[in-house]
């Protein structure tokens, strides 16, 4: 079983059917029929509310978000652990604080795979499994 930790780009690419959003459905689609599972950090979560706020308006984010809830993503709390962890790899790695969580999340265990579409996460190739969406 293979743990997909969503980055706020690869949720919103599903959210705004652009590319790559085809392979984030077969994502959410493997984990509601029990084959994988799917995390995502609270800072990210609160990353897509924001954007879906700016880009639907305050009437349509929480209709948004619910859609989401039937997809199996597991929002993980920010810790103090966690968060430490993120500001290390925001240091050592020079990636946003936000995306350090991502990270921090998708370094926890080696069967998890980051899905994204921030090219940004390129730097941590070495050290974490990475999947990138196509380029918009």
């Amino acid at each position: 079983m293979t743990v997909y930790v969503m980055d706020s780009s690869a949720v919103l690419r599903y959210v705004d059917r652009e590319a790559g959003s085809d392979r984030v459905v077969a994502i959410f689609k493997a984990c509601v029929q029990g084959q994988d599972r799917a995390r995502i950090s609270a800072v990210q979560w609160g990353e897509i509310a924001g954007s879906v706020r700016r880009k639907f308006g305050a009437q349509n984010q929480n209709r948004i978000l619910d859609s989401l809830v039937p997809l199996d993503l597991e929002i993980v709390p920010a810790t103090g652990e966690r968060a430490a962890h993120a500001a290390e790899l925001r240091v050592d790695h020079g990636i946003s604080y936000a995306d350090a969580f991502a990270a921090e999340l998708a370094m926890e265990t080696s069967d998890r795979v980051l899905v994204t579409a921030d090219y940004g996460f390129k730097v941590l190739c070495n050290v974490a499994r990475v999947e990138f969406l196509p380029a918009k």
